[in-house]
């Protein structure tokens, strides 16, 4: 099974470059964010045309996550727990029936935190607890999931073209790293590591030349549990979709799987 993520930057500018890739690549399930729509108003019906089932959770204009699987859902969860009052539209959780029993696939578009002197940096950290807590109620099933988006968060310098540049912006400096380090902690594998040392970025700003000169930065991952990180067959970052026509500032990283 072929399971990825990709952060798309909005369906309306994207729908055709996530078409095509779809046409080429044919994964089983691909985890959307920023699709910045309301549900009523995702393309869904293209997708359908390519045998995708299609579940969203949006918000107009910002924000907002799809997964969309060649598999039926058996179940579908939207948002995260723990903030009644929480109306942004981050997290939704598919589950799916295997040969080998049920997959739990949750798609999240975690916030970015800048700038720090802001209200938007104890969001973040807040909603990486609520995800702490959130991720031990799922690891407690003992069965395989995936948690998989974009992070916006940077684990190690080695995941950064220029470590000092980044160091102290929300996506790089000791509050968001401690949580990451936690979430980590709880017995979770992160695919892309555990396949590869190589630097292996998923992101080039739009500015700069960024993508031209390869300054990039990897914040886009698949975090296993234990009974999903036993089936990891390798994963694969499509660098090569950076360059097409009117791309995304993300590119897709999917991981295959012995499900």
């Amino acid at each position: 099974m072929r399971i990825a993520t990709w952060n798309i930057n909005g369906i309306k500018a994207r729908l055709p470059v996530v078409l095509q890739w779809l046409e080429q690549q044919k994964p089983d399930i691909v985890c959307l964010q920023e699709i910045k729509s309301l549900d009523e108003n995702f393309p869904r019906e293209e997708f359908e045309s390519l045998g995708y089932n299609v579940e969203t959770h949006g918000q107009k204009s910002w924000n907002g996550v799809a997964i969309l699987s060649k598999l039926p859902f058996d179940e579908v969860h939207r948002g995260l727990p723990g903030d009644d009052g929480d109306e942004q539209a981050r997290l939704i959780e598919g589950v799916f029936s295997t040969d080998n029993g049920p997959v739990r696939v949750c798609c999240i578009y975690l916030p970015n935190g800048n700038p720090v002197d802001s209200e938007k940096f104890p969001y973040k950290l807040g909603w990486m607890e609520r995800l702490i807590a959130f991720v031990q109620t799922r690891l407690a099933l003992e069965e395989p999931f995936v948690l998989l988006g974009d992070f916006n968060l940077i684990p190690t310098g080695h995941d950064c073209h220029d470590p000092e540049a980044w160091w102290g912006d929300a996506l790089f400096r000791e509050e968001s790293l401690e949580r990451w380090r936690t979430l980590s902690a709880l017995g979770l594998t992160d695919a892309v590591r555990a396949v590869t040392d190589a630097p292996a970025y998923t992101y080039w700003d739009f500015q700069s030349g960024a993508w031209r000169r390869d300054n990039g930065i990897r914040i886009d991952h698949l975090m296993l549990s234990p009974q999903a990180a036993d089936r990891l067959q390798g994963v694969t970052i499509h660098r090569d979709v950076r360059g097409w026509d009117k791309p995304s500032d993300h590119v897709a990283v999917e991981g295959q799987f012995g499900f």
